[in-house]
């Protein structure tokens, strides 16, 4: 999909996450999103489909089918290996999460198209938003649902998935877009959030995010995960999240693609 360019055709870029598939209604939209309307059009989807398999497979699929392209970075739902047999790890998890999205027709790689580049980057949440309370570790499912190799600590997660980003050189790129589940930055976070619900700041995500995605001086940012719709420009980057969220949460999120940009091939 590298350098196509000439054509003069729009392709309308949409961001998405926490479609949470296993959720029969949220499936159900993504099955009824037209199949002719999206053809030209690229769709970031950052994160927490589902930890079933089939349930990533068929929704990653059904996307595949609709847009031009599909780049997928896997949030920490998907990396859950509860009741999964044989046991793995989530590392492990996670390459079979890779293998699935290329089988469907998904990407997990860097995605260019003429002037516009698209850079997904892993991450996981490293405790460097804050230290996590007695109330965090006795709740928090990813506690239980995630298994890590002998050893591991968050810091050790965080740093694993770090490694893994190729951060490209962009400069001849005009059009940057970088792509996380987790939250770059803290100050994300709405002020209307109560203090109940701030207990949840050390698993939002990084500022090992936020280091790298500077390094390429992007215009937007796509992230999830906190399941807070909102557009917001911070320091010269526009902060973008559009989460699906499950079917209770109708208050904030849309439910519903939203266009983040838009380039010509």
């Amino acid at each position: 999909m590298d350098g196509l360019t000439g054509h003069n055709r729009r392709m309308r870029i949409f961001a998405l996450s926490d479609i949470h598939a296993d959720y029969q209604p949220n499936m159900a939209w993504v099955h009824q999103l037209s199949r002719g309307e999206y053809v030209d059009d690229l769709l970031i989807l950052a994160g927490d489909v589902s930890h079933k398999r089939e349930l990533l497979d068929e929704c990653l699929t059904a996307l595949a089918q609709r847009f031009r392209q599909v780049l997928f970075v896997p949030g920490n739902h998907d990396l859950w290996v509860i009741g999964q047999t044989p046991a793995i790890d989530s590392l492990e998890k996670f390459e079979q999460v890779r293998h699935t999205a290329i089988q469907c027709g998904a990407t997990m790689d860097i995605v260019r198209h003429g002037q516009l580049l698209v850079v997904p980057l892993l991450g996981w949440y490293d405790y460097s938003f804050g230290e996590p309370g007695r109330e965090l570790l006795r709740g928090w499912t990813d506690y239980r649902a995630c298994r890590w190799p002998t050893g591991f600590q968050m810091e050790d997660v965080a740093a694993y998935f770090e490694k893994l980003n190729v951060v490209p050189s962009a400069d001849s790129a005009r059009m940057r877009i970088t792509v996380s589940h987790f939250l770059p930055r803290i100050d994300l976070i709405p002020s209307f959030v109560s203090a109940r619900h701030r207990i949840l700041d050390p698993v939002l995500g990084t500022t090992r995010l936020e280091k790298q995605l500077r390094q390429l001086d992007p215009s937007i940012h796509v992230y999830g995960h906190s399941h807070i719709n909102q557009s917001v420009e911070l320091e010269g980057v526009r902060y973008v999240n559009n989460a699906f969220g499950t079917p209770q949460e109708t208050r904030i999120t849309a439910k519903q693609l939203v266009c983040i940009e838009e380039a010509w091939f």
